[in-house]
């Protein structure tokens, strides 16, 4: 499966949302073009619900990303990773630099009417 990746934004938000897998290639390059294209974000959201698997160039892309966003002032946060992806993450020790959080953790910086634009359920 091919990577997709989408953009939504709010405010100085951008949610960047994946489905596929991020592997070496063409979905490295979407996804890079994606989170450089959002210099004015204070936060980027990378939604990795979707996301089947990431191999070592999107390993490598992704620790390239989280270096150029923190260059730039802006805050990356990984979001919802599938259990495989988790797994892979923890298993490189990736996850001790990496901001990742659930749906719902994600959702409370977005804002309670932020988040309906997504598509996500109310929080309770």
């Amino acid at each position: 499966m091919r990577l997709q990746v989408d953009v939504q934004h709010t405010d100085d938000v951008a949610v960047v949302n994946c489905a596929g897998r991020i592997v070496r290639g063409e979905a490295t390059c979407a996804l890079k073009d994606a989170v450089l294209s959002q210099r004015s974000a204070r936060i980027v959201v990378l939604d990795l619900s979707d996301v089947q698997t990431v191999d070592g160039g999107g390993l490598g892309m992704l620790v390239f990303l989280r270096r150029w966003t923190k260059e730039n002032g802006i805050q990356m946060k990984l979001v919802n990773p599938s259990p495989l992806v988790r797994e892979l993450l923890e298993r490189t020790q990736l996850d001790r630099i990496f901001d990742i959080s659930s749906v719902d953790d994600a959702l409370a910086i977005l804002g309670c009417e932020r988040y309906r634009e997504y598509g996500y359920a109310a929080a309770q």
